[in-house]
């Protein structure tokens, strides 16, 4: 592989940038600004950097050249990206019914959207993740941490040490290993994401979770009028997580809400008329996309409804008191 073939793929901090002309001053405006690396301020418009405070449009044009010159952006081979994707790490869910339609589980360098009524267990899925992300990868693990932002007030704690038990791992090393923040507004949600750059930054992240994506979003922009403004704000969030989980290789994991819409068509609405909120925007950011909904009993059923991977299939699955397990277990 040459040198540039390399540099397309490595994560490079905006340090670098120094070696090129451009000085500490402008390096810490762009990190107050969420821009923490190369491939940030490549795929960062210069329209939007221009934005960055203290920064000209003579600035933001050198930085672009100095960008340029360290990662070559453009065509490359397709057995480039191939080597690329092999580098994408599938988590396990904790039920490998589930994994096997997933093809190995929730997987690195895309979003991962799950949706469904209560109780079908979205958020006992994200507890489970935040444990086996940090598992080794022979045991469908990322060897990662977590960074875990929370809409709905909903993070347990001390289900993290139960599940971490199930797994034979120190509770509190897996707790230490999350990094938790509670959202405020869909704006203070906005920001959060912004911040994780720094976070991810470290190479020691694997998984995002965001439960649920679009509480804060429904409250902020409940208005007449205002869902075309909320559909921006939204499409931008999705953007950025989009952009994290390439860059520097971490998975994606979204909880959504759904809504209930008879007359909803048949690309979104589950067969009881449910629908996830966030209309297409949300539908084209997600990679994939699962149902979650009650089944007989205990029991619930997955469906991949969306995957560029997989075919459309789904599983039967339990909520059990150390996370997300199979019905045979």
């Amino acid at each position: 592989m040459s040198s540039t073939e390399t540099e397309t793929q490595a994560v490079v901090g905006v340090e670098e940038l120094q070696n090129y002309g451009i000085n500490a001053s402008d390096l810490s405006k762009l990190k107050s600004s969420g821009i923490f690396t190369v491939n940030t301020v490549l795929s960062t418009t210069r329209r939007n950097l221009c934005k960055v405070r203290g920064l000209s449009e003579v600035k933001v044009e050198k930085i672009k050249e100095a960008a340029a010159k360290i990662v070559r952006v453009g065509f490359v081979p397709a057995t480039l990206q191939l080597e690329l994707r092999q580098r994408v790490i599938a988590l396990s869910t904790g039920a490998k019914n589930l994994d096997a339609i997933l093809g190995g589980g929730i997987m690195t360098m895309s979003i991962t959207e799950v949706f469904g009524e209560f109780r079908c267990g979205k958020t006992q899925m994200s507890h489970t993740l935040c444990v086996t992300a940090q598992l080794p990868r022979e045991m469908g693990g990322g060897e990662g941490k977590v960074a875990y932002i929370d809409t709905e007030g909903t993070f347990r704690p001390e289900r993290i040490r139960q599940i971490a038990e199930r797994y034979e791992l120190d509770p509190d090393t897996c707790l230490e290993n999350i990094t938790y923040a509670r959202a405020l507004n869909s704006e203070h949600q906005m920001e959060l994401v912004e911040q994780l750059g720094g976070e991810l930054s470290s190479g020691d992240y694997r998984l995002i979770i965001v439960d649920s994506i679009m509480a804060n979003f429904r409250v902020d922009y409940c208005g007449r009028g205002e869902l075309n403004e909320r559909q921006q704000r939204l499409n931008q969030h999705l953007f950025k997580l989009n952009r994290l989980a390439e860059e520097f290789n971490v998975a994606v994991f979204m909880a959504n809400q759904v809504q209930s819409d008879p007359g909803a068509s048949a690309l979104f609405a589950s067969a009881d008329g449910r629908k996830p909120v966030g209309g297409h925007v949300l539908a084209h950011a997600s990679a994939t996309r699962i149902l979650l909904r009650k089944g007989r009993g205990e029991e619930r059923v997955a469906k991949l409804q969306d995957s560029p991977d997989m075919p459309e299939r789904e599983c039967v699955y339990l909520i059990g008191e150390k996370g997300i397990c199979d019905a045979t277990d």
